[in-house]
C-alpha cells in the first residue's frame, strides 16, 4: 500500500464525506466559475493540509470530528487553493502539478478574480457558521503567507538572506499554513484548550521540515516536481546556499553571489554552483537542520494515547522528508 493511502486510512470515511462538501463550498450561479472550480478539483493534489485537519482532529478527541471539522478542512483548503491560483499568477507559471493551470488556460485577470473568490467563499464559510475561532486561526495564516512572500522577495533583491531571516520566511510562507490545519483540526473539536496551541506548534515543526526538503530536491538528481537547479536559477535563497555562503572565504562568497546574481541562466555555472554546495557540506547541513525540526515534531505527540490517528501522524512527520517529491 502506498504510504499517503496509508497514512488516510483512518480518516478514509471523512475524506470521502469531506471532498463532496468541499465541492459544494465552492458552488456559484456562474457557470464560468464552476466550470473552472471543477478543472481546480478534478486536479487535485494528495490532499495532505485536509487530512491533517481530520487526523488531528480524531487523535486529540478519541476519535471525534464534528460539522465544524469538515468546515475548518474546506475553509483550508478553498483558502490554499486561492493561493495556489495567486502564485501561479504571480510566478507567471504554466504548469501546476502537471497540467495547465487557471492563467494558461483563463489569464490572468480570471485567474486572480477566482483567487478572490475562493478566499471569499473560505472566510463566508466560517462566518455564516459563527466559527470566528477557526476564522482567526486561517486570517493570521492568510496574513503571515503575505508577509513571508514579500519578505523573500524583499530579500531575493540583496541576496543578503541570515538563516534566522530564512527561517523566518519559511516558517510564515510554508509553515503556517500546516501550523494552521493542526490547530484547526483541535479547536473543531476541542475548542479553548491547549491542544490547539500544541498542535499549531506541532504544525509549523512539520512545515519547516517540510520546506527544507524542498530546497533539498534543488539539488537532488531524482525524477522531481521541479528541475534540479531552479531555486538558484530564480534566486532563491535556500538553507544549503545560505549555510556555505556564510562559512566560505570572501572570494569564494564573491564567487557564489555573482554567480546567482549574473550567471544564473548559465546551466554550467549553475551546476558549478551545486557542486560547491555539495562539497562545502550544505546538503548535509540542511539534513541535520530539517531532522531537528522532525524530531521536535514527533516529541509533541508522546504525550497523547497511542491511536490509528496518533501513528498516522507519526507516518505524515516521517513521509514529510522521506518523500521523493
Amino acid at each position: 500500500m502506498k504510504i499517503v493511502e496509508q497514512i488516510k486510512q483512518p480518516i478514509a470515511y471523512e475524506m470521502e464525506l469531506f471532498e463532496q462538501k468541499f465541492l459544494l463550498s465552492m458552488s456559484s450561479k456562474v457557470a464560468l466559475l464552476n466550470r473552472i472550480t471543477h478543472y481546480i478539483v478534478n486536479r487535485k493534489g494528495k490532499q495532505m493540509r485536509p487530512m491533517f485537519v481530520f487526523l488531528v482532529s480524531k487523535m486529540v478527541s478519541n476519535g471525534e470530528v464534528s460539522e465544524r471539522t469538515y468546515r475548518g478542512a474546506s475553509v483550508i483548503e478553498l483558502i490554499h487553493t486561492a493561493t495556489l491560483v495567486h502564485d501561479d499568477v504571480v510566478d507567471d507559471s504554466n504548469r501546476r502539478r502537471g497540467f495547465f493551470s487557471i492563467n494558461a488556460l483563463w489569464k490572468n485577470k480570471i485567474a486572480v478574480l477566482v483567487g478572490d473568490y475562493l478566499l471569499s467563499k473560505g472566510l463566508l464559510l466560517s462566518i455564516d457558521n459563527n466559527d470566528f475561532d477557526l476564522l482567526k486561526i486561517i486570517s493570521i495564516a492568510v496574513r503571515e503567507m503575505s508577509e513571508g512572500e514579500l519578505l523573500q522577495i524583499e530579500k531575493a533583491r540583496q541576496l543578503d538572506i541570515t538563516e534566522t531571516v530564512y527561517y523566518e520566511i519559511i516558517r510564515q510562507k510554508t509553515a503556517t499554513l500546516i501550523a494552521a490545519c493542526c490547530s484547526l483540526g483541535a479547536a473543531s473539536v476541542k475548542p479553548g484548550s491547549t491542544h490547539v496551541e500544541t498542535m499549531r506548534k506541532f504544525g509549523e515543526l512539520i512545515g519547516m521540515a517540510f520546506q527544507i526538503k524542498d530546497d533539498l530536491f534543488d539539488y537532488g538528481q531524482e525524477k522531481i516536481g521541479k528541475p534540479t537547479g531552479i531555486d538558484i536559477k530564480e534566486q532563491k535563497m535556500t538553507l544549503p546556499l545560505i549555510h556555505v555562503l556564510n562559512k566560505v572565504s570572501k572570494k569564494e562568497n564573491k564567487w557564489l553571489i555573482n554567480s546567482i546574481k549574473n550567471h544564473n541562466k548559465d546551466a554550467k555555472r549553475v551546476k558549478e554552483v551545486i557542486a560547491f554546495v555539495k562539497d562545502q557540506g550544505g546538503l548535509d547541513y540542511a539534513v541535520t537542520k530539517m531532522k531537528g525540526f522532525q524530531e521536535e515534531a514527533l516529541k509533541m505527540l508522546e504525550p497523547y494515547p497511542e491511536s490509528e490517528y496518533k501513528s498516522s501522524l507519526i507516518l505524515m512527520v516521517n513521509y514529510v522528508i522521506d518523500r521523493k517529491k
